[in-house]
């Protein structure tokens, strides 16, 4: 017998709308929206369903927003409960709330934060960030070494087999960007971010958010959770800091992840949030599994 894993989404799910549903067909849900703009001192909920999209879009609005809506959309799963859990990045938070590690008061503050802290880091050292499909995790490290001349460039997340995202400066990306085409990579595209994430260059907001995650309480998870950072599963709390400290200037294992989770007796993976990207790689990685998702409210029923 499977056993069920829960998989959070990260920065990019968000669309102006999400959550609304939710909240009009269910008291919880308004409950949590309602609770996550008092907690906060704006409406946050207002960003989600009205936006507008660039206001949405800026980091320090995105990631509670990502995190809202995956932990109403977590607290309404009826059937049946997750055995281990991760999150894509920012939904690492969202993870630690369904395992218990983190209250969800406690951990809408520090995405607030780390979102702030995230977005001030790409003003003070810009930066930017690229996906590569088509060329392995060694092509992409070499191409990044050879970059590295040029400007702080490095692998961010490996998301599946051949799609990895590449992070740093402005030239050292659009260095690696050239010398992957040239390597002969099916896709290289830069992308829409407010800075260069899971890269040195993240290196003021790690120091911010580690002094906030020293003063919060944190538990050991219930469940295992796999992190970003190992790809492994962590329970015990002070590794749970600790790594969520790392994970802002590491790479995001996402691939080894998925494989480890599945390795581990994961047969189902249910996104929960905003979007389908999650369900997207799970299958390319693992394509024997099942994948769902529950972000609107027609989801439930499912």
């Amino acid at each position: 017998m499977g056993s069920t894993a829960f998989v959070f989404p990260g920065q990019g799910s968000q669309y102006v709308g999400m959550g609304k549903d939710l909240y009009e067909q269910n008291a919880g849900a308004r409950t949590l929206f309602d609770q996550a703009d008092s907690i906060l001192g704006f409406s946050l909920t207002k960003i989600c369903f009205e936006g507008p999209d660039d206001e949405l879009r800026q980091t320090k609005n995105t990631q509670p927003a990502i995190f809202l809506h995956s932990m109403v959309a977590a607290g309404l799963v009826q059937s049946g409960k997750a055995s281990m859990a991760a999150g894509h990045s920012l939904g690492e938070y969202s993870a630690l709330v369904y395992a218990g590690a983190l209250t969800f008061e406690d951990a809408l503050r520090l995405v607030r934060l780390r979102g702030e802290l995230m977005q001030q880091a790409g003003i003070e050292k810009p930066g930017t960030m690229a996906a590569v499909v088509g060329l392995d995790p060694a092509a992409v490290g070499e191409v990044c070494c050879t970059a590295w001349d040029t400007g702080v460039v490095q692998a961010a997340n490996f998301n599946s087999p051949g799609q990895i995202v590449i992070s740093g400066s402005v030239e050292g990306v659009r260095k690696a960007m050239e010398l992957a085409k040239a390597r002969g990579a099916k896709l290289v595209k830069e992308l829409p971010v407010s800075g260069a994430f899971h890269s040195p260059l993240m290196e003021s907001a790690k120091e911010g958010l580690h002094t906030a995650l020293e003063k919060i309480l944190i538990r050991d998870a219930a469940i295992p959770v796999y992190a970003n950072v190992t790809a492994k599963p962590v329970q015990k709390s002070e590794e749970i800091r600790r790594l969520l400290n790392d994970q802002l200037t590491s790479p995001v294992r996402w691939e080894e992840t998925i494989r480890n989770m599945a390795a581990d007796g994961a047969d189902k993976f249910v996104e929960i949030g905003p979007g389908k990207v999650l369900q997207g790689l799970v299958k390319r990685i693992v394509p024997t599994v099942s994948t769902a998702g529950i972000d609107k409210f027609v989801d439930l029923s499912g």
